[in-house]
């Protein structure tokens, strides 16, 4: 990887810390990854998202959301990260109105994705951006495929919870695909619901980066731009947690 002055993150960082987000485009992204275009694996990477089982711990009306999940550590300082035994993802009900205080246990990611180098290296594009900003802490990092489909009788709600903060330090949404699908727009919020900033990832490696103990952030619906195919939206987000912090 070339130094972090040359593919510019730690003006991205500067920005993080300046704003409490940034949302970047796929040009800016991808050298960042290491990539000019995209990465060996990554065909393979996103046609995984074909594979989510559907998640039903949301309530009824909600059946629009598939996805997996891993739980991954980091030690402070290190860009190198650890899959841990597969685990329950818990939100407090503070975080999560709609699903939190209870354990909710997701299908595991594929170990072929968690082994692959698309799944690393954007791993380790978080630590290393995210890292220097809390240099002693040491990570708790979950992972989520989500796929968001949307019908013509039902839109799909990347965010069913609404404007939020997920609880954790940091988060990294990666776009991975849209297909047949309009809106599904990220908004940033202040505490006081203003909008900071709004941006719809539309292209694989658009990405949406936040600081999660300053601002909030949500996803308008999606809808299919054309109701006789399929439509669906697909990300990859990773949370980071310091270790000691629910």
């Amino acid at each position: 990887m070339p130094p972090d002055s040359i593919v510019g993150m730690t003006p991205l960082r500067e920005q993080v810390a300046r704003e409490g987000f940034a949302l970047v485009g796929a040009a800016r992204m991808r050298p960042l990854l290491g990539a000019a275009d995209a990465l060996p694996d990554w065909d393979r990477f996103a046609a995984s998202w074909n594979d989510l089982p559907l998640d039903t711990q949301l309530p009824e009306g909600h059946r629009y959301r598939r996805r997996r999940h891993a739980t991954l550590s980091a030690r402070a300082g290190e860009s190198g990260w650890r899959l841990e035994a597969h685990q329950p993802h818990y939100q407090s009900l503070d975080y999560n109105p709609l699903v939190g205080g209870i354990e909710r246990w997701f299908e595991p990611i594929r170990p072929e994705i968690v082994e692959g180098a698309s799944f690393d290296r954007i791993v380790g594009f978080c630590l290393r951006l995210f890292g220097p900003m809390r240099p002693d802490a040491d990570w708790h990092i979950e992972c989520h495929q989500f796929r968001i489909e949307a019908r013509p009788d039902a839109a799909g709600q990347p965010t069913p919870e609404g404007v939020h903060r997920d609880g954790v330090d940091y988060v990294l949404v990666l776009m991975v695909s849209r297909t047949n699908v309009e809106s599904g727009t990220t908004t940033v919020h202040d505490a006081d619901g203003k909008i900071l900033g709004s941006f719809t990832l539309s292209a694989p490696f658009d990405a949406a980066l936040v600081d999660d103990n300053r601002v909030r952030h949500g996803v308008t619906a999606v809808r299919p731009i054309d109701a006789g195919k399929a439509a669906f939206r697909d990300v990859l987000v990773v949370t980071l947690r310091s270790k000691g912090e629910r």
